[in-house]
Protein backbone atom coordinates (compact mmCIF):
# COMPACT_ATOMS: atom_id res chain seq x y z
CA UNK A 1 0.00 0.00 0.00
CA UNK A 2 1.38 3.23 -0.95
CA UNK A 3 0.25 6.71 -0.28
CA UNK A 4 1.16 10.10 -1.61
CA UNK A 5 1.43 12.93 0.77
CA UNK A 6 0.67 15.76 -2.05
CA UNK A 7 -2.54 14.03 -3.32
CA UNK A 8 -3.82 12.32 -0.70
CA UNK A 9 -3.91 8.99 -3.02
CA UNK A 10 -3.98 5.88 -1.77
CA UNK A 11 -2.59 3.04 -4.11
CA UNK A 12 -3.59 -0.30 -2.40
CA UNK A 13 -2.80 -3.95 -3.86
CA UNK A 14 -4.97 -6.66 -3.19
CA UNK A 15 -5.25 -5.98 0.49
CA UNK A 16 -8.07 -8.36 1.19
CA UNK A 17 -5.96 -11.94 0.28
CA UNK A 18 -2.65 -13.28 0.98
CA UNK A 19 -1.25 -15.76 0.03
CA UNK A 20 0.03 -19.35 1.78
CA UNK A 21 0.04 -22.57 2.37
CA UNK A 22 -1.30 -22.25 6.18
CA UNK A 23 -4.74 -22.57 7.31
CA UNK A 24 -7.56 -20.24 6.90
CA UNK A 25 -7.68 -17.99 10.17
CA UNK A 26 -11.43 -16.52 10.26
CA UNK A 27 -13.53 -15.68 13.60
CA UNK A 28 -16.86 -15.36 11.39
CA UNK A 29 -18.86 -17.00 9.12
CA UNK A 30 -18.49 -15.39 5.44
CA UNK A 31 -20.42 -16.40 2.39
CA UNK A 32 -19.64 -19.74 2.23
CA UNK A 33 -19.43 -20.43 -1.10
CA UNK A 34 -16.47 -17.51 -1.40
CA UNK A 35 -15.02 -19.62 1.71
CA UNK A 36 -14.60 -22.31 0.06
CA UNK A 37 -13.48 -21.05 -3.46
CA UNK A 38 -10.54 -19.26 -1.45
CA UNK A 39 -9.62 -22.26 1.00
CA UNK A 40 -9.32 -24.28 -2.74
CA UNK A 41 -7.06 -21.58 -4.43
CA UNK A 42 -4.76 -21.56 -1.13
CA UNK A 43 -5.76 -18.19 -0.56
CA UNK A 44 -7.62 -16.29 2.36
CA UNK A 45 -8.18 -12.79 4.37
CA UNK A 46 -6.65 -13.32 7.95
CA UNK A 47 -8.41 -11.25 10.01
CA UNK A 48 -5.76 -9.05 12.35
CA UNK A 49 -3.65 -8.14 9.17
CA UNK A 50 -6.83 -7.25 7.02
CA UNK A 51 -8.01 -5.03 10.56
CA UNK A 52 -4.89 -3.19 10.55
CA UNK A 53 -4.78 -2.54 6.91
CA UNK A 54 -8.25 -1.05 7.21
CA UNK A 55 -7.21 1.28 10.63
CA UNK A 56 -4.55 2.51 8.78
CA UNK A 57 -6.82 3.46 5.82
CA UNK A 58 -9.11 5.28 8.13
CA UNK A 59 -6.43 7.60 9.52
CA UNK A 60 -4.69 8.28 6.47
CA UNK A 61 -8.10 9.44 5.13
CA UNK A 62 -7.24 9.67 1.73
CA UNK A 63 -9.15 11.54 -0.84
CA UNK A 64 -8.47 9.44 -3.53
CA UNK A 65 -8.32 5.39 -3.87
CA UNK A 66 -7.13 4.18 -6.92
CA UNK A 67 -7.42 0.32 -7.17
CA UNK A 68 -5.42 -2.05 -9.29
CA UNK A 69 -7.86 -2.41 -12.18
CA UNK A 70 -8.16 1.36 -12.80
CA UNK A 71 -9.98 1.03 -16.14
CA UNK A 72 -13.23 0.31 -13.47
CA UNK A 73 -12.36 3.30 -11.34
CA UNK A 74 -15.21 5.74 -12.39
CA UNK A 75 -17.22 3.17 -12.52
CA UNK A 76 -16.83 1.74 -8.95
CA UNK A 77 -16.77 5.41 -7.52
CA UNK A 78 -19.08 7.09 -9.53
CA UNK A 79 -16.13 9.99 -10.14
CA UNK A 80 -14.71 10.48 -13.00
CA UNK A 81 -11.04 12.22 -13.05
CA UNK A 82 -9.63 15.08 -15.15
CA UNK A 83 -7.37 15.25 -17.55
CA UNK A 84 -5.48 16.75 -15.05
CA UNK A 85 -6.04 14.95 -12.22
CA UNK A 86 -5.05 11.39 -14.56
CA UNK A 87 -2.24 13.17 -15.35
CA UNK A 88 -0.95 13.87 -11.84
CA UNK A 89 -1.99 10.47 -10.45
CA UNK A 90 0.14 8.57 -12.79
CA UNK A 91 2.71 10.10 -12.15
CA UNK A 92 2.66 9.81 -8.64
CA UNK A 93 2.02 6.35 -9.78
CA UNK A 94 5.34 5.67 -11.60
CA UNK A 95 7.35 8.14 -8.54
CA UNK A 96 5.91 5.76 -5.77
CA UNK A 97 6.13 2.74 -8.02
CA UNK A 98 10.11 3.15 -8.69
CA UNK A 99 10.48 4.09 -4.97
CA UNK A 100 9.54 0.36 -4.53
CA UNK A 101 11.71 -1.03 -7.05
CA UNK A 102 14.87 -2.40 -4.02
CA UNK A 103 12.32 -4.87 -2.77
CA UNK A 104 11.11 -5.99 -6.47
CA UNK A 105 12.96 -9.60 -7.45
CA UNK A 106 12.87 -11.39 -11.44
CA UNK A 107 10.60 -14.49 -11.17
CA UNK A 108 12.77 -17.68 -11.90
CA UNK A 109 14.07 -18.02 -14.73
CA UNK A 110 12.65 -15.14 -16.40
CA UNK A 111 16.05 -14.31 -17.99
CA UNK A 112 17.06 -18.20 -18.67
CA UNK A 113 13.16 -18.28 -20.57
CA UNK A 114 14.39 -14.93 -22.46
CA UNK A 115 17.81 -16.96 -23.41
CA UNK A 116 16.73 -19.84 -24.41
CA UNK A 117 13.92 -18.09 -26.68
CA UNK A 118 16.45 -16.42 -28.64
CA UNK A 119 19.14 -19.39 -29.02
CA UNK A 120 15.91 -20.93 -30.58
CA UNK A 121 15.68 -18.17 -32.95
CA UNK A 122 11.76 -18.29 -31.72
CA UNK A 123 11.12 -14.18 -31.82
CA UNK A 124 9.60 -12.70 -29.17
CA UNK A 125 8.55 -9.61 -27.50
CA UNK A 126 7.69 -8.02 -23.97
CA UNK A 127 3.87 -6.21 -23.72
CA UNK A 128 3.05 -4.54 -20.53
CA UNK A 129 -0.32 -2.75 -20.08
CA UNK A 130 1.75 -0.52 -17.78
CA UNK A 131 2.66 3.30 -18.96
CA UNK A 132 5.87 2.86 -20.07
CA UNK A 133 7.23 5.66 -16.92
CA UNK A 134 6.41 3.38 -15.14
CA UNK A 135 7.35 -0.22 -16.60
CA UNK A 136 10.97 1.27 -17.03
CA UNK A 137 12.35 0.37 -13.22
CA UNK A 138 11.35 -3.36 -14.08
CA UNK A 139 12.08 -3.30 -17.88
CA UNK A 140 15.82 -2.29 -16.28
CA UNK A 141 15.53 -5.50 -13.59
CA UNK A 142 14.73 -7.74 -16.78
CA UNK A 143 17.60 -6.95 -18.72
CA UNK A 144 16.32 -7.91 -22.14
CA UNK A 145 18.71 -8.17 -25.13
CA UNK A 146 19.25 -4.87 -26.43
CA UNK A 147 16.36 -4.51 -29.44
CA UNK A 148 13.80 -6.60 -27.58
CA UNK A 149 10.15 -5.38 -28.68
CA UNK A 150 8.54 -3.36 -25.85
CA UNK A 151 5.08 -2.47 -26.43
CA UNK A 152 3.14 -0.40 -23.43
CA UNK A 153 0.27 1.36 -22.38
CA UNK A 154 1.69 4.52 -24.07
CA UNK A 155 1.50 2.16 -28.02
CA UNK A 156 -2.26 1.24 -27.62
CA UNK A 157 -5.72 2.54 -27.32
CA UNK A 158 -7.19 0.22 -25.04
CA UNK A 159 -5.43 -1.64 -22.29
CA UNK A 160 -6.60 -5.56 -21.68
CA UNK A 161 -9.05 -6.75 -21.62
CA UNK A 162 -8.90 -5.64 -24.88
CA UNK A 163 -6.41 -7.03 -27.07
CA UNK A 164 -5.04 -4.40 -28.56
CA UNK A 165 -1.23 -5.16 -26.89
CA UNK A 166 -1.13 -8.74 -27.80
CA UNK A 167 -2.01 -7.46 -31.62
CA UNK A 168 0.59 -4.45 -31.37
CA UNK A 169 3.45 -7.06 -30.51
CA UNK A 170 2.34 -9.59 -33.10
CA UNK A 171 2.67 -6.80 -35.70
CA UNK A 172 6.21 -5.46 -34.04
CA UNK A 173 7.25 -9.02 -34.54
CA UNK A 174 5.69 -9.48 -38.33
CA UNK A 175 3.53 -12.33 -37.51
CA UNK A 176 -0.42 -13.24 -37.54
CA UNK A 177 -1.76 -12.76 -33.84
CA UNK A 178 -3.24 -16.56 -34.56
CA UNK A 179 0.71 -17.64 -34.36
CA UNK A 180 1.50 -16.43 -30.82
CA UNK A 181 1.89 -17.56 -27.78
CA UNK A 182 1.13 -14.84 -24.77
CA UNK A 183 2.31 -15.65 -21.64
CA UNK A 184 0.19 -13.31 -18.58
CA UNK A 185 -0.93 -13.98 -15.12
CA UNK A 186 -3.88 -12.48 -14.83
CA UNK A 187 -7.12 -13.33 -16.24
CA UNK A 188 -7.10 -10.20 -18.17
CA UNK A 189 -4.25 -11.02 -20.28
CA UNK A 190 -5.82 -14.64 -21.14
CA UNK A 191 -9.29 -12.95 -21.98
CA UNK A 192 -6.80 -10.45 -23.87
CA UNK A 193 -5.45 -13.35 -26.02
CA UNK A 194 -8.39 -15.04 -26.70
CA UNK A 195 -9.86 -12.10 -28.19
CA UNK A 196 -6.55 -11.33 -30.08
CA UNK A 197 -6.94 -15.24 -31.60
CA UNK A 198 -3.81 -15.94 -29.72
CA UNK A 199 -2.76 -19.33 -27.29
CA UNK A 200 -3.14 -17.93 -24.09
CA UNK A 201 -0.69 -19.79 -21.73
CA UNK A 202 -1.11 -18.94 -17.87
CA UNK A 203 1.78 -18.08 -14.95
CA UNK A 204 0.64 -18.50 -11.35
CA UNK A 205 2.25 -14.96 -10.06
CA UNK A 206 -0.34 -12.95 -10.20
CA UNK A 207 -2.52 -14.19 -6.92
CA UNK A 208 -4.87 -15.97 -9.82
CA UNK A 209 -5.22 -19.38 -9.15
CA UNK A 210 -5.07 -22.22 -11.69
CA UNK A 211 -8.56 -22.68 -12.28
CA UNK A 212 -9.15 -19.17 -13.08
CA UNK A 213 -6.98 -18.83 -16.00
CA UNK A 214 -7.79 -21.88 -17.31
CA UNK A 215 -11.13 -20.46 -17.55
CA UNK A 216 -9.88 -17.72 -18.86
CA UNK A 217 -8.77 -19.27 -21.86
CA UNK A 218 -5.25 -20.73 -20.92
CA UNK A 219 -4.28 -23.75 -22.70
CA UNK A 220 -0.99 -24.10 -20.14
CA UNK A 221 -0.94 -22.86 -16.33
CA UNK A 222 2.88 -23.02 -15.16
CA UNK A 223 3.97 -21.99 -11.54
CA UNK A 224 6.46 -19.55 -13.26
CA UNK A 225 8.95 -18.82 -16.07
CA UNK A 226 11.38 -21.30 -14.90
CA UNK A 227 8.68 -24.02 -15.02
CA UNK A 228 7.51 -22.96 -18.02
CA UNK A 229 10.56 -23.46 -19.46
CA UNK A 230 11.11 -26.82 -17.99
CA UNK A 231 7.78 -27.68 -19.96
CA UNK A 232 8.48 -25.73 -23.11
CA UNK A 233 7.88 -28.31 -25.64
CA UNK A 234 4.36 -28.53 -24.37
CA UNK A 235 3.75 -25.30 -26.39
CA UNK A 236 5.52 -26.48 -29.44
CA UNK A 237 9.12 -24.63 -29.31
CA UNK A 238 11.98 -27.06 -28.36
CA UNK A 239 13.75 -27.61 -25.30
CA UNK A 240 17.58 -28.16 -26.96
Amino acid sequence: MLFDETTKSLFPSDLFIQPGDQPPVVTENLVLEMCGFYREMGIFAHEDPVRAVVSRIERLDPAWIHGMHGESLARETGRELSAKDAAKVKAAHARLFKAQMRDVRLLPGSQDLMRHLTKMKVPWAIATSGALASAAPLLKLVNAPRGTPIISRDDVEHAKPNPDLWLAAAARLGVPSESVIAVGDSVWDLLAARRARSLGVGLLSGGYGQEELERAGAYRVYEDPADLLLHIDELGIRAE
